[in-house]
């Protein structure tokens, strides 16, 4: 291969590594595939497609019975340069989905993304039973998790905060920053390194968006729009309107969410079993198989609260998770419990 030939693929595949590329997607690749351009999804819209490919941003339709919603920001497709028609999506290393209560198919949020940060503040929006419904959707997905506080300047009782919240998780990691000032990027370096694809997720008026300006820099084409919290209840308004990837002044990509006031979870048993891993390791003990840690005798995981260490409260809210997620997987099954007619 002649010296700028040579250039321009080191070019080309230095360009996908920064957008997130590896072996994983690579490896999917049919021989007659080699020399297509990978793209990746950046915007989903009503009925086309943003994506970044080798020239840049471009918008994509999908082709034949394919539709917009069909993809996720963050998918790696293969696309026609000049027809701008997908011929195909990549199989996903990780993918975020949000069941809808009452609705049969999950919206999706995210793929292919390396850690969630779950953004709450040290305020009145911090939640631990909302914050646990994230974390099982992180769990279920693969991806790490990661919790976020921020307004801690404007608390002088942030330490509080991040105990609370990394309690919630075994070898949870729960970071407190402002969201305002340079120094967040450096304290999220160790997730936001060249390639490294991040989601923020979380309610109205935690700062998200102002966390993606401070993470892309000054040098960000379009700022996203930020706006301030109501003071009764520290609920804000929503100021993002639409899933959309962005690049970081540190090589990362971070990847923006609306804000979500309620998030219900369905097929979701492992996320539940490893958010509340101190029940599911009782739960063999019990005297019944089937024990539903409610009223049965024999109870390890009653016996457990009894003794002061499970708090009740978290007995409560696993309860509740776990039957959310059973009538949800039920609903989705319908009537022929998935089957079908024959």
């Amino acid at each position: 291969m002649p010296e700028g030939d040579a250039v321009t693929e080191a070019d080309r595949a230095a360009h996908l590594t920064a957008l997130g590329w590896s072996d994983f997607f690579a490896d999917q690749l049919s021989d007659d595939e080699r020399d297509a351009s990978p793209m990746r999804v950046s915007g989903v819209h009503r009925s086309r497609i943003s994506a970044i490919g080798d020239a840049g941003p471009v918008r994509l339709e999908p082709h034949g019975r394919a539709r917009a919603a069909d993809f996720a920001v963050g998918d790696w497709v293969l696309a026609d340069a000049q027809t701008r028609l997908i011929h195909r999506r990549l199989d996903r290393k990780t993918l975020l989905e949000r069941h809808v209560e009452g609705g049969r198919v999950p919206q999706l949020i995210a793929a292919n993304v390396d850690t969630l940060f779950i953004v709450t503040s040290c305020n009145a929006d911090f939640n631990p039973a909302r914050l646990e419904r994230y974390l099982a959707l992180a769990n279920e997905a693969g991806t790490t998790p990661v919790i976020l506080l921020t307004k801690a300047d404007e608390t002088s009782d942030a330490a509080s905060f991040e105990d609370r919240a990394a309690a919630l998780q075994r070898g949870l990691v729960a970071v407190s920053l402002n969201a305002k000032s340079p120094d967040a990027a450096k304290v999220l370096a160790p997730w936001i390194g060249p390639g490294q694809t991040i989601v923020l997720v979380g309610s109205s008026g935690v700062g998200k968006s102002t966390l993606l300006n401070t993470l892309a820099g000054p040098d960000q084409a379009t700022p996203q729009a930020t706006s301030g919290v109501r003071e009764d209840d520290a609920k804000g308004r929503h100021t993002t309107t639409s899933r959309s990837l962005h690049a970081t002044a540190d090589g990362g990509l971070v990847i923006d969410t609306p804000g979500i006031r309620s998030l219900h979870v369905g097929d979701a048993a492992f996320g539940i079993e490893t958010l509340f891993a101190e029940i599911t390791e009782l739960a063999p003990l019990c005297k019944f198989r089937d024990c539903t840690h409610a009223h049965e005798p024999g109870c390890a995981v009653r016996a457990a609260v009894a003794a002061g260490t499970l708090p009740p409260e978290r007995l409560a809210r696993w309860s509740k998770l776990r039957e959310e997620n059973r009538v949800a997987v039920a609903a989705r099954a319908g009537p022929h419990g998935g089957r079908g007619k024959r």
